[in-house]
């Protein structure tokens, strides 16, 4: 079952990214995550994004040796994400729930915009996050969820 929310007068699934999965984007063309980037910008699902997570992933893509791509690149990525996103306030905090101050903003983020999906390489992190309308997903695990993907 794949979680929708209303885009403009359009479906898509909603999804906020853990930080790691940029990372693992900016790393290789070949993963994933690099596929799940491409997928964004032909619209074929939102992502909903915070002002603090925007700032969690650019200080983590800026650290030296984080990513071999130029900062220019990053920043880049960033205006891209920034451009496509949902732009989400959030009014209430939901911690403690997570062991990972970082990863209380992805699941802060994920609740306020209703989306239904963090898609993550760490699904462990975030088991204990009892939100039952959010599915925590790996990369490739949300892009065989997406239309016109294999199964």
């Amino acid at each position: 079952m794949i979680c929708l929310g209303i885009i403009g007068d359009t479906l898509k699934p909603i999804a906020v990214l853990d930080t790691n999965v940029l990372v693992a984007a900016l790393r290789s063309k070949r993963g994933a995550s690099f596929a799940l980037l491409s997928r964004l910008t032909e619209g074929s699902f939102a992502v909903a994004l915070s002002v603090p997570l925007l700032f969690e992933y650019e200080e983590v893509l800026s650290r030296p040796g984080m990513v071999p791509v130029s900062s220019a690149s990053v920043q880049a990525v960033l205006d891209m994400m920034c451009k496509l996103a949902i732009h989400q306030r959030i009014h209430f905090l939901w911690r403690p729930r997570l062991r990972d101050p970082d990863d209380e903003m992805v699941l802060e983020v994920a609740a306020a915009a209703g989306a239904g999906y963090i898609v993550t390489h760490n699904v462990g992190d975030f088991r204990d996050q009892s939100l039952p309308s959010i599915r925590v997903v790996t990369p490739a695990e949300f892009l065989r969820l997406l239309p016109g993907e294999p199964s």
